[in-house]
């Protein structure tokens, strides 16, 4: 007796027939071509995550990890469940767009789509904005399974939902270990172990100290807060923002002090002529006494 999932098996199958020969070549690439496009997104992600914190590298590798294990843990439930093909099972369906499987390697779960769902998942983890893209390319990859004639519907679902779910529970477990180790990797003396950890947001922070120019005055960290009261994110980016902020205090108080102990004393006419004025050989007469004096200024100046 023909099954719910049979019919909707047979559906999808003849739907893939009707439609036009380059959409079906196109999806018996891209069946094989996702997993090629996750592993290129697994390398951009550790790269971009090597400038930032452990924790974030350390998730942009254990993506690709977690998503092996998904595969194996896939492999497990097919050894137990052994769950013939529909391209062979099912009858009265359509000649599928490749070739059936051998006896023997069984339908339950689908092993593309438990690795899709894992890789999806690993990424969207490590580079959240990624996540737009890695879940419609492994729900596309799970119904092309489908869709080419080589799984049920319910292996490639239960796919897609047993490595979400692994990825996502191995990640939150090994991510604060796996941190800890990429700490030490990047004080290790071994130069390839430091650059597969990263610089981190350290190597800024030694840039910083040293300025731009050269000076010795730290540079404003990147993304310096508009409002007094926003605070960064990295508490070493506000460490510096704070000293520097206190390095300028400091040296406009300082200048301030010298100006003002620069300038002569106020006049105050004696006490038994109030209304005198001001002496004309007073050095207060003198502007070239004033420190804000600029000669080049002077119009009674003039070149000798």
């Amino acid at each position: 007796m023909d099954t719910m999932t049979d019919d909707l098996y047979r559906d999808i199958t003849e739907f893939a027939h009707d439609t036009p020969s380059w959409f079906q070549h196109l999806a018996e690439v891209w069946t094989e071509l996702g997993l090629l496009l996750f592993g290129v997104l697994f390398i951009v992600a550790w790269w971009r995550a090597r400038s930032g914190e452990s924790r974030a590298v350390a998730v942009a590798v254990l993506a690709p990890l977690v998503t092996a294990v998904a595969y194996v843990c896939s492999e497990l439930f097919k050894s137990v469940i052994d769950e013939e093909r529909p391209c062979r099972a099912v009858s009265g369906a359509l000649t599928p767009l490749v070739e059936c499987p051998p006896h023997g390697d069984w339908s339950f779960p689908s092993n593309h789509s438990t690795i899709a769902g894992a890789a999806a998942i690993g990424l969207a983890l490590a580079w959240p904005r990624i996540a737009a893209l890695t879940v419609p390319m492994a729900v596309l990859m799970a119904f092309s399974r489908v869709f080419v004639g080589v799984h049920y519907p319910h292996d490639v679902a239960v796919g897609l939902v047993l490595g979400a779910l692994i990825a996502f529970l191995l990640v939150r477990i090994c991510t604060r270990p796996t941190a800890r180790l990429f700490d030490a990797m990047r004080g290790s003396s071994t130069g390839i172990v430091r650059w597969f950890a990263g610089p981190g947001p350290a190597a800024y922070g030694t840039a910083a100290q040293r300025g731009r120019h050269g000076s010795g005055a730290p540079d404003t960290p990147p993304h310096a807060p508009q409002h007094p009261q926003q605070q960064y994110q990295h508490p070493q980016h506000q460490q510096q923002y704070d000293s520097q902020n206190r390095q300028y205090q400091d040296q406009g108080q300082y200048q301030d002090q010298q100006y003002r102990d620069q300038q002569p004393a106020a006049w105050t006419p004696p006490a038994d002529n109030p209304t005198m004025a001001l002496p004309r050989h007073d050095p207060r007469h003198d502007p070239r006494h004033d420190p804000r004096y600029d000669p080049r200024q002077d119009p009674h100046q003039h070149n000798g």
